[in-house]
């Protein structure tokens, strides 16, 4: 089979005017990048609804995520091109590619196979220079908020109780840790620092949570920097940062219009992970789709416990949105190894070790349903897939009275979906959201709540550390905000060895960080950072440009 890459340049996209026009988009309503990226106006959201009735908002997230993959993306982009081939109007909204898992480990984030967005290039790399708008809004206010205080700090902060970093859209374990300022009185006040991706930015949480450049700007304005030597809060508003950061942020705030490889239009927008971040697509992305489709789908980071857990507990209760159905990918690959198969092992049909594998399904089943939802199971095929292996999980579903489809859409594009589409429009229906806790309840017991719902953790534990940062939460005011759990991505636990359904476990919380401006609270779990690294063998080292073309993205 030809490569991602090969099968993106193989496909001439249609003008993105023609995108647009299907969508119902007047031509005032978008502006052009090129000729195959646009921009869209977020005023759209302002006007009545073009087409009758509502738009039907889809999830899709999966199991615990293995080495092998599971296939969120290429799940979504293959449902909507199949709900598309059936006849139906159907928009995706997904969340922009990082520079750092693209020239990481992971790869980029336009999916795979027949089942891609296009431009596939430019989206995995630059795209519209969104991610460099947020990087240099968050890197502005951290240049400021040094400045104040090299000037007289008239607003004597703290520089022990700085709590705004920097950030990059890189995975540098290097810049984790820094100390700024050296060289002297003209160099600014030494202080110890570090830097975040920016897919863990505040900024970048507030953008893809804001409802418009009026709520972006009350949210820039509320932004927690640091306290002062009295313990005072410091905001981006005290530094009047606010305008010139808001500045930076007017065109990423536009989302942007881009095709599948059959013309599906697909609205990319924001890039936060859902490991150490809250994992979704920004709400104008989310809320166009709904405007301008008839279904709308849409993905949530890693597992279910982690991007669906904020999809639904931040996202959907903040902004009133109501899923009609949720698809949990899973692969028959995934499942091997969480029973236990080797990963240079997993080739080998083994229906046993799929078995031994489902304990995790099931957990992911029975998280969908905490939130009153009822989950379709699509089954990511991948050619070597038994049909003795592919029966076990589909018995299982069977069992738990869950609807299941095997999808194809990664050697078949849109009609390798079909089955998968037929399932989610059959099993639709518009469900009350249900959260895991009440803002009410006091930050311990809601992190308890997920812990023990989501996770199956026995119990959680606060760090010193961590019940400090519980006290200053509480004198601020902020204990009602949602809470966004930063965990490893690899296990239901906090310890990432701890593969399929582990149980009689703790939770450990080693610290909490206010997100004031983004309107919730990161609890910070096990041995989690906000600045991945690079592994052994980056992909960056296959990554080439030969004669003005580029190879080796993945």
């Amino acid at each position: 089979m030809p490569t991602d890459l090969e099968i993106a340049r193989s496909v001439q996209p249609r003008p993105i005017a023609e995108i647009a026009e299907g969508l119902g988009l007047a031509a005032d309503d978008w502006r052009p990048c090129d000729r195959h990226v646009a921009k869209i106006d977020p005023a759209v959201l302002t006007r009545p609804r073009r087409r009758p009735g509502a738009g039907r908002l889809v999830l899709v997230s999966a199991i615990t995520p293995t080495p092998a993959g599971e296939g969120k993306t290429t799940t979504s982009i293959g449902l909507a091109q199949a709900l598309a081939r059936l006849g139906e109007s159907a928009c995706l909204a997904l969340r922009e590619p990082s520079l750092g898992p693209a020239f990481g480990m992971k790869g980029g984030a336009t999916g795979g196979g027949y089942s891609q967005i296009l431009p596939m290039e430019k989206i995995n790399l630059h795209f519209t220079g969104d991610f460099h708008a947020i990087t240099s809004a968050h890197n502005l206010l951290a240049a400021l908020l040094d400045n104040h205080i090299y000037f007289g700090n008239a607003l004597r902060i703290d520089p022990r109780r700085i709590l705004w970093r920097r950030v990059m859209d890189m995975n540098d374990r290097a810049l984790r840790n820094v100390v700024v300022g050296l060289g002297g009185p003209k160099q600014g006040v030494p202080r110890e620092t570090g830097f975040d991706i920016t897919a863990a930015s505040e900024v970048m949480a507030m953008l893809c949570l804001a409802e418009d450049g009026n709520d972006l700007r009350a949210r820039i304005d509320r932004l927690l920097v640091g306290f002062t030597y009295d313990g005072e809060p410091v905001t981006a508003e005290k530094l009047g940062a606010s305008g010139a950061m808001l500045a930076l942020l007017r065109d990423a705030l536009w989302p942007n219009l881009v095709q599948t490889l059959e013309g599906t239009p697909a609205i990319v927008h924001g890039g936060p992970f859902a490991n150490i971040a809250h994992g979704c697509n920004s709400l104008i992305a989310t809320r166009a789709a709904l405007q301008l489709a008839d279904w709308a789908v849409t993905e949530a980071g890693f597992g279910f416990d982690l991007g669906a857990e904020k999809f639904f507990d931040i996202k959907c209760r903040g902004a009133g949105l109501v899923t009609a159905a949720v698809v949990l990918v899973a692969t028959v690959r995934a499942l091997k190894l969480h029973g236990g198969v080797p990963r240079r092992e997993l080739e080998r049909s083994d229906p046993a070790a799929v078995e031994r594998g489902l304990p995790n399904l099931e957990k992911h089943v029975e998280n969908i349903r905490h939130f009153g939802e009822a989950p379709v199971v699509a089954l990511n095929r991948f050619g070597d897939d038994e049909a003795q292996e592919i029966e076990v999980v589909r018995r299982r579903c069977q069992e738990l009275g869950v609807p299941f489809a095997v999808s194809d859409h990664f050697a078949r594009g849109g009609e390798g979906a079909e089955e998968l589409a037929r399932a989610v429009m059959a099993h639709a229906g518009d469900s009350p959201l249900r959260p895991l806790y009440d803002l009410a309840d006091p930050l311990p017991e809601k992190v308890l709540a997920v812990a023990r719902s989501m996770y199956g953790a026995r119990d959680v534990v606060f760090t010193r550390a961590a019940e400090r940062d519980l006290r200053d939460v509480r004198r601020l005011g902020y204990e009602g905000l949602p809470i966004c759990i930063a965990k490893t991505p690899a296990s239901l636990s906090d310890d990432p060895t701890l593969r399929g359904r582990p149980d009689d476990f703790e939770v450990t919380v080693r610290q909490i960080q206010i997100n004031a401006g983004a309107g919730f609270l990161v609890v910070l779990t096990g041995d989690i950072l906000r600045m991945p690294g690079l592994p052994r063998r980056p992909l960056a080292e296959s990554i080439d440009l030969r004669e003005g073309c580029i190879t080796g993205l993945q």
